[in-house]
């Protein structure tokens, strides 16, 4: 298995194909994907490459400048595009459209509850059940879980870069999706960026 996994690592890093839907190979425990994500996310204009747990650039954010509306392309390193955030202008403030590839809605990430203790949130997932986001958004340290199982969990406890968090996804997941949901849920949090 150790043999298969680091064929792979060599044949990607030769010839980087499209992303596998699963996530790159990780470092996380139990086969979960690590990913390192950078706290001050895009401004219109900007793009950034999110890490795996090694350093190495897996997926891009292209922050479109040449639109009216705030647009983030979410694309593998061979410049081919996955999904896509959105900001919408008649939508309300607390919700972000991710959309797929084809431009179809796959996830509504949304602000569900405001109380003085705590916000809630969800993604609401397009023909699946609905993923719950609990703990504390806006010092990164929060899970995703469906139902009561964890999909995945963000913190900034396994990288010491100041500006940067990590989410770790469980296998079987759409890495993509939970990565994207993780932007929106950052721009959201954290308007002033």
């Amino acid at each position: 298995m150790l043999g298969r996994g680091r064929r792979e690592e060599r044949r990607e890093d030769r010839h980087p194909g499209p992303a596998n839907p699963s996530g790159p190979l990780s470092d996380a425990g139990g086969g979960a994907n690590r990913y390192q994500m950078t706290q001050r996310m895009v401004s219109i204009g900007d793009d950034f490459w999110i890490e795996n747990a090694r350093g190495e650039k897996v997926y891009k954010v292209d922050g479109k400048a040449l639109r009216v509306r705030q647009t983030l392309i979410f694309e593998d390193r061979a410049g081919r595009e996955l999904c896509k955030i959105q900001e919408r202008m008649l939508r309300v403030k607390d919700s972000m459209e991710i959309e797929g590839a084809d431009g179809r809605q796959v996830a509504m990430v949304k602000k569900a509850l405001i109380t003085p203790v705590r916000e809630r949130w969800t993604i609401n997932l397009r023909g699946d059940p609905d993923l719950e986001i609990q703990g504390n958004i806006l010092d990164h340290e929060y899970r995703i879980e469906q139902g009561r199982q964890r999909v995945a969990e963000i913190s900034k406890k396994w990288f010491r870069l100041r500006d940067s968090y990590g989410v770790e996804i469980d296998p079987g997941q759409d890495d993509i999706l939970i990565l994207a949901a993780t932007v929106a849920i950052d721009m959201m949090a954290h308007p002033e960026r």
